[in-house]
């Protein structure tokens, strides 16, 4: 007798952050094509007068060298979270002020799995401090995506940015 031992196995994660796609964007055969001239600031949009870094290397020399704690924000251009969340960090003066004071980096995604402590959702925010550890401590409200902020957490981002930088000063 012929055994079918075949189990369909289906996990349905429902989440509000967006599957981070590996290959998204990748097989676009229009960058090579067209390139536009002006390249796009490295902000993104999440804070065009800020200084931004343009690779995580770069973020981490620059964090150390500086003594200046990193934020790391993790976005997608298609995830409508991410396009809130970059709306009101963007338009946060306190936010974007604040913001200043630390080594800056958006990224779509990364390889570095100390930066998906949980995952790789998007949008997801992490600090790093000088001694280049990744500070898992500070956190969202969401416990299943602890990096995760909403629009409406945009004032607990604006804590946790304080608690970065205070974290700083009793450690180092």
């Amino acid at each position: 007798a012929m055994e079918k031992s075949y189990v369909p196995m289906f996990l349905l994660l429902i989440v509000i952050s967006c599957a981070l796609a590996k290959d998204a964007g990748k097989k676009d055969t229009k960058d090579t094509t067209a390139k536009p001239k002006l390249p796009q600031t490295l902000s993104r949009g999440w804070g065009d007068q800020l200084i931004w870094t343009q690779t995580y290397e770069e973020a981490l020399f620059r964090a150390k060298n500086s003594q200046k704690p990193l934020m790391i924000i993790h976005h997608l251009e298609d995830c409508p979270h991410s396009q809130a969340l970059k709306k009101v960090f963007a338009e946060h003066k306190d936010i974007q002020k604040l913001a200043e004071k630390f080594i800056l980096l958006n990224l779509y995604e990364t390889t570095d799995k100390n930066l998906a402590p949980d995952g790789q959702y998007v949008p997801r925010v992490l600090f790093i401090d000088p001694s280049l550890t990744v500070r898992a401590d500070i956190t969202g409200r969401y416990s299943n995506r602890l990096y995760a902020y909403e629009p409406s957490d945009i004032s607990l981002l604006y804590s946790n940015m304080q608690k970065a930088l205070k974290l700083l000063k009793t450690e180092l």
